[in-house]
């Protein structure tokens, strides 16, 4: 599988970005993949991998490039409880730092250079997101109609905008809420404002399943939770993106 890494234009410099791709000399739809808060890190890799194994072009942007290239903060190994408050001390400025306008700034340069890889067919895209990428993964595609055909959000605050947000979205939608950050009353509530923004979407809690239950280098992992999260998002992507 081949991987690189890549230097993507933005209006602030230069974002440093992980791409992976089949192997074939053939154009791929393109995703474009969100990290976690804890950002581009060989759990990333390995998924953007994964995911480039069912015929997609995958580019995971390090979204915090403006303080340093990734990892922008030293991670452990495995990001522990008994770690994880350190590390979210140190992330949680540069998250805050990260306000709208910069995210759909950054946006528009993610899929202008998604879109322009000699390896990237023509066409829709899709967008995915873990945890705040799940947010992000939710503000490019609104703010993208008609280019982003799919998209995807895992154990992410993808409710943060509110419901007048929904209304902008035309792609085809799955979201994967963690039980310990998704109360069924809160799901209702998400779910009636995307029928009523008349989005095509499922939207489900992962049984069993904690905030960060994809990420297999933290306490959070669940691997039934990751594998339903592959169940969902490759047959998506399978309808939404003409897949060579």
């Amino acid at each position: 599988m081949p991987t690189k890494m890549l230097q993507i234009p933005t209006t602030d410099g230069q974002a440093d970005a992980f791409a992976a791709f089949p192997d074939r000399g053939e154009r791929h739809p393109g995703v474009l993949m969100y990290a976690d808060g804890f950002g581009i890190r060989p759990v990333l890799k390995e998924m953007a991998r994964e995911l480039a194994g069912h015929g997609y072009y995958v580019l995971v942007p390090n979204f915090f490039y403006r303080h340093g290239p990734a990892p922008v903060i030293e991670l452990p190994e495995h990001i522990g409880e008994e770690v994880r408050p350190a590390v979210f001390a140190q992330l949680m400025p540069l998250i805050e730092a990260h306000t709208t306008g910069r995210v759909l700034s950054d946006a528009d340069a993610y899929l202008r250079f998604l879109t322009t890889q000699p390896e990237v067919s023509a066409g829709p895209v899709a967008v995915t997101g873990y945890c705040i990428g799940g947010l992000l993964a939710m503000r490019t595609a609104a703010a993208h109609p008609g280019q982003v055909a799919a998209v995807a959000g895992f154990h992410g605050p993808v409710s943060a905008d509110g419901p007048e947000s929904l209304s902008k979205l035309t792609a085809q939608v799955h979201l994967g809420h963690a039980e310990g950050d998704m109360t069924p009353e809160a799901l209702g509530e998400l779910n009636q404002a995307l029928d009523a923004a008349g989005v095509g979407y499922t939207s489900e809690i992962y049984p069993g399943t904690v905030h960060g239950f994809t990420m297999s280098d933290t306490d959070a992992f669940n691997p039934a939770a990751l594998q339903l999260h592959w169940d969902r998002l490759l047959p998506l992507l399978g309808r939404t993106l003409a897949n060579g």
